[in-house]
C-alpha cells in the first residue's frame, strides 16, 4: 500500500525550476523513479553504510566525551588502545541498537525527496538547503533516542587507563541503560541532547546538498571549459561528496560536540555544555573529535552518495 500511495503522489512530473534546464549534471528527481525499487536498495545501502563508519563513530563519541587527554592522546591512540584492549568487537559496541537507525536513514531520504518536489518552484540551491533541513528534522527525531542508548554502550566499560572491563556487550546492557535513563530523567531522558542534535544536524544537511550540488556543478563546467572533456558523473560525484561533507562538518563541529556531551554526561543544557568544554579545554575543545570526524564523514560521504546516484539510476523508470 506504501508503495502505491508513493506512485500516486509522485506519477505527476513536477515543473521544475528553470535553473534545471541549465544545468551540465542532471539530477534525478522523484517523480522520475520507481518507488519500491529505490526504497529496498536505499536500505540495503544503509545498513553496509553504517557498519563500515561505525568504527569511526565510535572513536569520535569517545573523544568528545573524555576531558582532556585522560584517556586517548588522539585519533590514532584511542584506535589503537581500542583494538589492544577490547578487539575487533570493542569497535562495535552498541551497533545492534544502532541498526534500527535504518529507519530514520529511510525517513531521511523519502523528506528529502519529497520536500525538493513541494520546492520545485526554488532554484536548486535553494531547493537542496530547503530539502537538506527538512529532512534531518525529520530523521532526528527518530534518531536521538537510538543515539542516547548507542553512545552509552560505546562507553560501556571504560576504565581510567583506556583498557576495557566490559569487551562484550549484549541485550541485557541495553536493557540496563534504557532503565537508568527512565529511571533517572523519565522518558524525555531519550531525547537529551535533541535540541543540540538538530543544531547540529539541520545545518549540517541543510549545508551538505547545496555544497554537494554546487561542487558537481562547477567541476563539470570546469573540466568541459578547459579540456572539452566532462568524465562520468558518477566520477566527479565520488570526488565532490567528501569535500561537501567536509565543508559542512567543520562548520557544525562545535555544535557537535556539545551534542554528544549533552547526550552521555548530562550536562543541563547547552550553555553549560558548551560553558564547561570551553572552561576544561578552551578554543581547542571546539575541534574535538574533529579528525574523527572526518575520517567517517569522508568515506562515509564517499559511499552513500556513490551509491544514493547508482541507486537513482537503477531506481529510474524506463520511460523517463
Amino acid at each position: 500500500m506504501l508503495h502505491d500511495n508513493l506512485h500516486k503522489m509522485v506519477d505527476d512530473p513536477p515543473k521544475m525550476a528553470a535553473d534545471t534546464a541549465l544545468r551540465r549534471v542532471k539530477i534525478i528527481e522523484l517523480h522520475e523513479m520507481d518507488m519500491r525499487r529505490f526504497l529496498v536498495s536505499s536500505c540495503c545501502l544503509s545498513f553496509f553504510v553504517r557498519g563500515s563508519i561505525y568504527p569511526s563513530n565510535l572513536v569520535k563519541t569517545r573523544l568528545q566525551v573524555q576531558k582532556g587527554t585522560s584517556l586517548y592522546f588522539g585519533t590514532w591512540d584511542a584506535f589503537k588502545k581500542i583494538f589492544r584492549y577490547e578487539g575487533i568487537r570493542g569497535f562495535y559496541k552498541g551497533f545492534f541498537v544502532s541498526i534500527f537507525g535504518i529507519v530514520g536513514e529511510q525517513s531521511y531520504i523519502i523528506s528529502y525527496e519529497f520536500t525538493r518536489r513541494a520546492c520545485r518552484n526554488f532554484n536548486n540551491t535553494m531547493r537542496s538547503f530547503i530539502a537538506g533541513g527538512s529532512a534531518s528534522l525529520v530523521s532526528q527525531t527518530i534518531r536521538v533516542p537510538l543515539d542516547v542508548i548507542t553512545q552509552r554502550l560505546m562507553l560501556l566499560g571504560q576504565t581510567a587507563d583506556g583498557t576495557a572491563t566490559v569487551k562484550k556487550v549484549g541485550f541485557q546492557d541495553m536493557v540496563s541503560i534504557m532503565r537508568e535513563i527512565h529511571i533517572r530523567h523519565g522518558l524525555g531522558g531519550f531525547y537529551r541532547g535533541y535540541l543540540a542534535s538538530l543544531m547540529t544536524n539541520v545545518p549540517n544537511s541543510a549545508l551538505f546538498w547545496p555544497f554537494y550540488h554546487f561542487y558537481t556543478e562547477r567541476i563539470a563546467n570546469i573540466l568541459n571549459s578547459t579540456i572539452g572533456v566532462i568524465p562520468p558523473m558518477i566520477v566527479i560525484q565520488a570526488c565532490t561528496a567528501p569535500v561537501a561533507a567536509c565543508s559542512s562538518a567543520v562548520l557544525t563541529n562545535p555544535m557537535d560536540t556539545v551534542r554528544t556531551r549533552l547526550q552521555v554526561t548530562g550536562e543541563r543544557s547547552i550553555p553549560a555544555a558548551f560553558s564547561q568544554l570551553i572552561k576544561e579545554e578552551g578554543a581547542r575543545g571546539l575541534t574535538k573529535g574533529l579528525t574523527a570526524r572526518l575520517l567517517s564523514t569522508v568515506p562515509n560521504s564517499f559511499v552513500i552518495m556513490i551509491g544514493y546516484e547508482t541507486i537513482k539510476k537503477f531506481s529510474k523508470k524506463e520511460d523517463t
